[in-house]
């Protein structure tokens, strides 16, 4: 259910999800976390609570976003409303008790946190978020709560070696970010969009921590949309314990 869990000190904590111990049915089995994936919203709901509940947080005090593969964000200051996930692919915070949600399947997430400042963020970037700079947008809400000194890590996605692409959008967003230019292991144009978020991130001074880095096309225990597009969400949480 938790594939991975980091402490980030002071209270704060990252996780992300993999695919197993949920109630939802295939093609979604089993811990699908996505509400517009088709799924049965009663198992999206009991999945968010399982997976809350393995973290020791309420599913109540997580913040969802409705991502559009933009570079949009918000400052999260409570609780949402059934419903209330605005339509951005950022939110940072620094309201303890609160936990920020991204959902991938592919795509890559990226968690981040100043925990001496009390500030955290999250963000989804995928190609099109990372040629219109949503890894900025994050930074940005963080430094306007405070956040100096900030650190983040990057969850499973698929890697430069799986993720094909025409080669004219490839020169199209290595254009704006160099770093993710690659090439497939079949040696055709790919884009490595978690290469090219250390970068963005690098340029504003944010250190990503070293994890082991999961491709999720390669990974049975993580959904992917490349590998079947009919299919569940993984989430990455981050969450500072209340006071």
């Amino acid at each position: 259910m938790i594939g991975q869990r980091i402490d980030l000190g002071h209270g704060v904590h990252a996780a992300f999800t993999d695919r197993w111990g949920g109630v939802s049915a295939e093609p979604y089995g089993e811990l699908n976390l996505g509400g517009a994936v088709g799924d049965d919203p009663t198992a999206v709901r009991e999945n968010r609570k399982l997976a809350a509940g393995a973290l020791g947080i309420d599913a109540a005090d997580v913040v969802w976003m409705n991502q559009v593969h933009g570079a949009e964000g918000f400052i999260a200051s409570g609780r949402q409303a059934d419903g209330e996930a605005p339509s951005v692919d950022a939110v940072a915070t620094r309201t303890p008790g609160l936990a920020l949600a991204v959902l991938t399947a592919d795509c890559t997430p990226i968690l981040l946190a100043d925990p001496e400042a009390g500030v955290i963020g999250a963000a989804h970037v995928g190609r099109p978020g990372l040629a219109r700079g949503v890894a900025d947008t994050v930074v940005a809400l963080m430094r306007e709560l405070g956040a100096e000194r900030i650190e983040a890590v990057v969850g499973p996605s698929v890697c430069g070696r799986c993720y094909e692409v025409p080669e004219a959008l490839r020169a199209e967003v290595a254009a704006g970010t160099p770093e993710a230019y690659a090439e497939t292991s079949w040696g055709t144009p790919a884009l490595d969009i978690p290469a090219g978020v250390h970068a963005q991130l690098a340029r504003h001074d944010v250190t990503v921590r070293d994890e082991p880095h999961i491709c999720t096309l390669e990974s049975e225990d993580h959904f992917s949309y490349r590998r079947a597009s009919r299919t569940g969400r993984l989430a990455s949480y981050i969450w500072q314990a209340a006071q």
